[in-house]
This record gives structure tokens, C-alpha cells and sequence, in this order.
């Protein structure tokens, strides 16, 4: 077969399949098998694949990606504010609205600052952050798996300044320092679960029944991980330190009154590149 009937095959299969974006999914899966970039298949669109395997590898990961398992899991990895994460089952597959989160970040910390990171998934906000300020980060997650692929994350991009902490929120936190000795942190970050329990169901195939629901349902309103991680935030952040949520699109008044019953002052709503409300900030009164 001549490349481009390979792709053309794989595009063909994916769409009867109903994958959205079917073409392009393909074409990653081409790339990744092939190892070829696209301006190589322009060149070489036309001559014969002699590497049989080659072809029914393709092939296979077609076919799982046309029973919707997501790409991000047969390439095992994603990328994020320019950097390749590992990502498995166990994570939330990092979405380019996150960098919204870890841009506002960046541009309120200063170097030196200590930085909490909680419900922390694959680590790709807690590594970015190490990576592109000289920051000290604790991650927490209460998931064991996810820490596993959010360590693996950190040795491979050299992000030695995170540590991780598998904790139930701030339980293990509030174990390892007394009230009065509590360690305070600059910044608190954090994308937290906040779809509906009712909704999760309506989402896609491929999220909704290939990424952990421990990482997307929020309970019955979405909001219950904001009201308790705002409430012990206050414990755990220093006086005029920053609370950054990353939210649903329809959350943002609901953060903005959750974050104001708590004492936060100066409380912004941020929009993605979509305009629609992604990220909430407050400071610490």
C-alpha cells in the first residue's frame, strides 16, 4: 500500500466509527506509527510502504481508537505548555484550558515562592510551574496510580523541586504540621473535580468511560471539592497569598461567592481562548 491510502484507510475507518475529528486523529496516529512528520509525507505520500508490520500496527491502534478509547492513551502521552506528559487510565488527559491556570500562575508568583498543588492528577501543572519558575511545589493527590504517572512525569522532565504527598486533600498535610506550626504557601492551585455527578454521564465516550471519575465528578452541584478545598485553604496560605481555581464555564459566580464567604478579596473570573469563563483567582484577606 502507498502511504497515503494507509492514511486514507485509517481516516475512512475512524469516521464510520463516528471519532470526532477523524482526519486529524489519523494523521496523529500516521505520525506516531510511522514516525514521520507531515512535511516527510508530502514527500513520500505516494511510494510504497514496504514494512507489513508497520502497516497492521497502524492498523490495531486504529481500531482501538475507533472503539473511542483515546488517542492520548495509545500514544501514552499528551503535551502542555510546550512539554510531553505520560498519561494513562489513571489521569486526567491535560487540556490545553488548564494552561489558563498555569499561565495565571506564573504571572503572580515570584521566584523562591511555595506552591501547593492539590488534586494534582498526571502533575502536569505542579511539573510546568517547577519547570518555569524556580518554585518549590508540594502535589497532592489522593490516588496512589496517579501519583505513579505524576512522579514518572517529574524524573522525566527534571522537575526536582516537587514533591508529592498522596493525601486526601489536606489530611495528610494538616498530619504532618499542627495548627500552629502549619506550613504556608504562597499560591494554592488547583483543578479539582467539578462536573456534575449527573452530567458525567453525558459526556463523551471517551472521557467519560476511559478517564477516572474520581477525577471528574464533583458531586451533586460540582462544587463540593471548591467549598472545602476555599475553607481549608485559609489554614494553609499565607496572608495576601493566592487561591487559583481552574472552573467550569458556567461556575464562575459560584466561585466568585464561595471564594467571598471565605474571606477572599480581589476576585477575578478568567476567560479561555474560547471566551468562556475558565480560571478563578482570589487572595487571601
Amino acid at each position: 500500500m502507498k502511504y497515503r491510502e494507509i492514511l486514507l484507510a485509517g481516516e475512512e475507518r475512524l469516521a464510520s466509527q463516528d471519532i470526532t475529528d477523524s482526519k486529524n486523529d489519523a494523521w496523529l496516529l500516521f505520525e506516531y506509527i510511522f514516525e514521520m512528520p507531515r512535511h516527510k509525507y508530502f514527500m513520500e505520500a505516494n511510494s510504497e510502504c514496504i514494512d507489513e508490520k508497520l502497516v497492521d500496527d497502524y492498523l490495531q491502534v486504529i481500531e482501538l481508537r475507533g472503539k473511542h478509547i483515546p488517542l492520548q492513551h495509545i500514544t501514552k502521552t499528551q503535551d502542555f505548555m510546550g512539554m510531553t506528559f505520560n498519561v494513562n487510565e489513571h489521569v486526567l488527559i491535560p487540556r490545553q484550558d488548564t494552561e489558563v491556570l498555569v499561565e495565571k500562575a506564573l504571572s503572580v508568583m515570584k521566584n523562591g515562592d511555595k506552591v501547593l498543588d492539590m488534586c494534582t492528577g498526571s502533575g502536569c501543572i505542579a511539573v510546568s510551574i517547577a519547570k518555569l519558575k524556580d518554585v518549590d511545589v508540594t502535589a497532592v493527590d489522593i490516588s496512589s496510580e496517579a501519583l505513579k504517572v505524576a512522579r514518572k512525569n517529574a524524573a522525566n522532565l527534571d522537575a526536582s523541586k516537587v514533591e508529592f504527598v498522596e493525601s486526601n486533600l489536606f489530611e495528610k498535610l494538616k498530619e504532618d504540621s499542627t495548627s500552629k506550626n502549619c506550613k504556608k504557601y504562597d499560591i494554592i492551585v488547583s483543578n479539582p473535580p467539578y462536573i456534575k455527578s449527573l452530567d458525567v454521564e453525558d459526556l463523551m465516550i471517551e472521557v467519560k468511560d476511559h478517564e477516572p471519575r474520581l477525577a471528574l465528578d464533583g458531586d451533586e452541584d460540582g462544587l463540593k471539592f471548591y467549598r472545602t478545598i476555599t475553607m481549608e485553604a485559609r489554614e494553609f496560605l499565607k496572608s495576601g497569598g493566592y487561591l487559583i481555581y481552574e472552573i467550569g464555564c458556567d461556575q464562575g459566580e459560584d466561585l466568585r461567592i464561595i471564594m467571598e464567604d471565605n474571606g477572599f478579596k480581589e476576585i477575578e473570573i478568567i476567560k479561555d481562548l474560547a471566551g468562556l469563563d475558565r480560571v478563578c483567582v482570589g487572595i487571601k484577606g
